[in-house]
């Protein structure tokens, strides 16, 4: 159960195994579910030792953040704010909230799903069909919550498997629910023609709907949309031009493996390319793709287990290298939970362990990789490649608070030398205490105060148990009686 955090805490309604939801009941049902959000209180936290990834601030040994509102009002040593409750971090670190910009949430609840000889594409084409709306919520609520105590205060919810409306209502209920800050990144049904457009009538009503003036989100989750690239020229041109028509940021995966490439440099020569086009994977990229994302100043989310098990071009320690070289902005992401574990601090730590040049390679003159890049591609440069630097991404007085607390005394971390090198190596989000997002605490004393976790777990039991049994084959369950928790 959720610990106590003022009597705030959100409450999910819990269910058993009926595996024949209604999608419209379902969807309509969590929509009149969700409990209180936590308050945005006045906070002081205290003698943390503070990775800020403010060029201006820096690092320091002590340093108080004074939080209000939802903002940081301020940050230094030996402040004092009347009223505050006063949060003691002299045993802590404290640096920004990470942000994630790939992550297919949808299939969150499907991690385990995998299995030796049925992988990441095998298993997603079993089951794209097998869920239901309410499938969704579980999924999604269950993606965030699981986020949001590891840390991850931002995610961009790469939506590529809408399969209708209700479907899409069901996942932004789980973002109004979830109170993780996000990207809803709307997109096409998995396995829909190439030649059909994405529903542009439903990203209308879902704007209409959801980020009007009732909007749930508070300003938390804005709307974007995911496109599958430039491979049928006609409906991508189609694509953009109604994406662009409506102000939306895209996202565009650019190919993990030579016969799947999307190069940068075509899709600049069209014209689409600047920093609302985020571009995943990279990995196919040359010198051309490089600086045209240069010129454009575009960004890309960069998927480290996702490019380590799928990238069949190959070059990942290469292109990782060349990209930072070239002053692009490289954010860290996670593709899906089948893939990599959410967990950011293990993407940095195994980013920079990669990030070496090699002899005898294009990469023998280049820069390795420091803590202090691995840090900023997990925080600040995601925000930048969602277009969210002035909100979030680093600790900084005027941007909302999306602030972690990591215990600096536990057995894997202490004794502490330098700050980014704990933070990359050592590190886990075994050992965070406490979570703001928003200004709302969302994790304290390393337990989630937000949300009650027994239940969100009890109901993605659920919903994974109806997706494989709508799925058959070789995930049908051993029991038709789905898990109990």
């Amino acid at each position: 159960m959720a610990r106590d955090a003022g009597n705030t805490s959100v409450t999910t309604s819990d269910r058993s195994g009926n595996s024949g939801r209604d999608p419209a009941a379902a969807t309509s049902r969590h929509r009149t579910g969700s409990g209180r959000k936590p308050s945005r209180g006045h906070y002081l936290i205290k003698g943390a030792a503070l990775v800020s990834v403010d060029p201006k601030i820096g690092n320091q040994a002590r340093a108080d953040i004074e939080v209000k509102d939802g903002r940081i009002v301020a940050v230094g040593a030996g402040l004092k704010a009347r009223g505050a409750t006063v949060i003691d971090a002299s045993r802590m670190i404290a640096m920004p909230g990470f942000v994630e910009t790939h992550y297919h949430m949808w299939s969150a609840l499907g991690r385990n799903f995998v299995s030796t000889g049925f992988e990441y594409f095998a298993a997603k084409t079993a089951t794209v069909a097998a869920y239901q709306p309410d499938d969704f919520y579980d999924s999604v609520l269950l993606g965030l919550v699981e986020a949001a105590g590891a840390g991850i205060t931002t995610v961009n919810n790469w939506a590529h498997n809408v399969r209708g409306p209700a479907w899409a209502d069901a996942e932004l209920q789980a973002h109004a629910d979830g109170l993780v800050r996000a990207r809803y990144s709307y997109g096409h049904r998995d396995g829909q023609p190439a030649t059909q457009p994405i529903d542009f009538a439903d990203i209308d009503r879902v704007r209409r709907t959801w980020f009007g003036a009732k909007s749930p989100f508070g300003g938390l989750v804005h709307l974007g949309v995911n496109l599958r690239g430039p491979g049928q020229p006609a409906n991508f041109h189609l694509e953009m031009t109604e994406s662009r028509k409506r102000g939306l940021p895209v996202s565009v995966h650019s190919g993990q493996g030579p016969t799947t490439a999307v190069h940068a440099a075509d899709i600049e020569k069209m014209g689409y390319l600047g920093p609302d086009f985020l571009l995943c994977h990279a990995l196919p990229f040359d010198e051309a793709d490089r600086q045209a994302m240069v010129r454009t100043k575009s960004p890309v989310s960069f998927s480290v287990h996702s490019e380590l098990r799928l990238g069949t071009a190959g070059g990942f320690h290469g292109q990782l290298l060349r990209m930072l070289a070239a002053g692009i902005t490289v954010s860290l992401s996670f593709d899906a939970s089948s893939l990599a574990p959410i967990n950011m601090f293990e993407s940095m730590n195994v980013a920079w362990n990669l990030g070496i040049p090699w002899i005898g390679t294009d990469t023998e003159q280049l820069p390795a990789m420091v803590f202090r890049q691995a840090i900023e591609m997990a925080t600040i440069n995601g925000a930048r490649a969602l277009g969210l630097d002035a909100v979030t991404g680093s600790i900084t007085p005027g941007k909302r608070a999306d602030i972690v607390l990591i215990r600096a005394d536990d057995i894997n971390i202490a004794p502490i030398g330098d700050l980014e090198s704990t933070l990359v190596r050592s590190a886990t989000p075994a050992n965070i205490d406490t979570v703001l997002i928003d200004g709302r605490i969302v994790k304290r004393h390393r337990e989630m105060v937000s949300h009650d976790t027994a239940a969100v777990v009890r109901n993605a039991a659920v919903a994974a148990h109806a997706v494989r049994t709508r799925a058959g084959g070789i995930l049908t369950p051993a029991s038709p009686t789905p898990p109990r928790f």
